[in-house]
């Protein structure tokens, strides 16, 4: 089965082709780093994360571009976002760049988000952006209206067709406040000029000003990917206006197709409502990471697909991280028994042939719009069968556990990012440390139990469990498990 992909542009799901063989082009809309990252955020990485992991796993060479909005993102009333977070803490405006860039690239190290390959900043490719608008004032699809430019939308009779949006049932005023000077009220800014209070503006051949938000990343993928490049990602909210602007004024200017497929994720809700700092209900990757392992929250985000809304809920959290345990106990199960197996084969050599059916329907389902809830499921799948062999009292030989061992690696580590490595560093040191802890604290456990020393044994079996280890008794010794690590 080869990889097809939903396209937005067209509403069809689509074989994917790549425009050179072997070699995938991609551009995702970036954050505006004026504040710290959401949950919201971290659906949308995440998510693309996987695409640029799997893409990678099937072979391509995969050129990740996600750009940094560091100026020109305005409010509904014209104001500049940073600048209104810097007059709001008495901060320059490039300290609340630098602050929020540094503090968005540590959440998305932190839920094992590879960082792109090139992340560059719409501040400092401003002579991109100045050519690129006097192109299109050059070809007649731009106008300058008291020292700003304008896009003008009766130009471009495309205009709409990704979001299905027809210029007369638009909205005047959408992200920018209204001026008189535009020809029409859907028009979008290419360039602003600068008011005398405006802190941010640069040189340009209408005078001091500063880039409208939609033109960077035309600009920036242009010059990094081309003027037609493969995979275009970004969230359902900003397919109007900020898509739907990119297209236009990208074909315009340079008279091809801008970008052959289009992924946009869809929205997240805390408890049903969107998330608002107004409503409390706004909740940061720290937060959530304060409560939540990482690969529990990648577990959660990767559990509904990518393009359906989803909401965030203390319950839903919780079933994400129950989840997970059982994917990772079945892991560390398999490791430990590693140290002990047997070399070469034993009993349990017909169980290679689940390992690559398991394999078979991940792909499967990877291939199938990058569905990821159909991979976890095929993952859980798998677990079940790798607990019963496990717990069968087969001996199971070092190359069949090596396979199993290798499975989760692949699927779930370097695909999905949900299992950590054998060596991964963790919340308190490595996952080889933390288990030989663990072990050696459940044999002193077993030892007060021996000499009856029952007010021991039960004081060892609270403290494990108080950092999230859960031990279980049984005819043939003590088994441990993890559980999430939620405060």
């Amino acid at each position: 089965m080869a990889l097809r992909i939903f396209n937005v542009l067209g509403r069809e799901l689509q074989d994917f082709t790549p425009i050179t063989p072997g070699q995938v082009n991609m551009y995702v809309c970036g954050p505006t780093v004026y504040d710290h990252p959401h949950i919201g955020h971290a659906k949308n990485y995440i998510t693309f994360d996987v695409v640029v992991r799997y893409l990678r796993a099937s072979g391509y060479n995969v050129l990740y571009v996600q750009n940094i909005t560091d100026v020109g993102h305005l409010l509904d009333t014209g104001e500049d976002r940073i600048l209104r977070k810097a007059a709001q803490t008495q901060s320059k405006p490039m300290q609340i760049v630098e602050t929020y860039t540094r503090i968005y690239f540590e959440m998305m190290d932190r839920l094992g988000v590879v960082r792109p390959d090139i992340s560059p900043r719409a501040s400092g490719h401003i002579p991109e952006q100045i050519k690129m608008i006097e192109t299109l004032l050059r070809k007649g699809h731009a106008y300058v209206a008291n020292g700003s430019v304008y896009f003008d939308v009766t130009t471009d009779p495309d205009y709409g067709k990704l979001s299905n949006r027809h210029v007369e049932e638009q909205e005047s005023g959408t992200r920018e406040a209204v001026r008189g000077e535009k020809r029409n009220p859907e028009d979008f800014a290419l360039w602003k000029r600068a008011d005398p209070e405006h802190i941010l503006r640069w040189d340009s051949p209408w005078g001091e000003g500063f880039p409208g938000w939609h033109i960077e990343c035309s600009a920036m993928a242009k010059k990094y990917l081309g003027d037609t490049f493969d995979i275009h990602g970004g969230g359902i909210d900003n397919i109007f206006p900020h898509n739907e602007s990119e297209i236009a004024q990208s074909e315009c200017a340079n008279g091809v197709p801008f970008a052959n497929y289009w992924m946009l994720v869809g929205s997240l809700t805390v408890d049903g409502i969107k998330m608002s700092k107004s409503l409390g209900n706004f909740i940061t990757i720290e937060e959530a990471l304060k409560r939540f392992r990482p690969e529990v929250i990648r577990t959660f985000m990767l559990s509904v697909h990518y393009s359906n809304p989803v909401d965030y809920t203390d319950e839903a959290m919780e079933a994400a991280a129950r989840g997970w345990e059982r994917l990772y106990n079945a892991v560390r199960l398999t490791r430990r028994a590693m140290n002990s197996a047997p070399a070469g084969s034993a009993d349990g050599n017909a169980f290679l042939a689940a390992v690559e059916s398991a394999r078979r329907a991940f792909t499967d389902a990877m291939d199938d719009n990058f569905t990821t809830p159909k991979a976890i499921a095929v993952l859980q799948d798998f677990t079940r069968e790798v607990n019963t062999l496990l717990n069968s009292g087969t001996t199971v030989g070092l190359d069949v556990l090596t396979e199993i061992d290798r499975a989760y690696t692949d699927l779930g580590g370097a695909i999905l990012g949900i299992i950590p490595a054998a060596q991964a560093q963790g919340n308190s040191g490595s996952a080889q440390r933390e288990a030989a802890l663990i072990e050696l604290l459940v044999q002193m456990r077993a030892q007060a139990r021996a000499a009856k020393n029952w007010a021991e044994s039960d004081r060892l079996r609270d403290a494990l469990a108080s950092v999230g280890v859960v031990l279980e008794d049984r005819p043939d010794g003590t088994v441990w498990k993890i559980v999430s690590n939620e405060s």
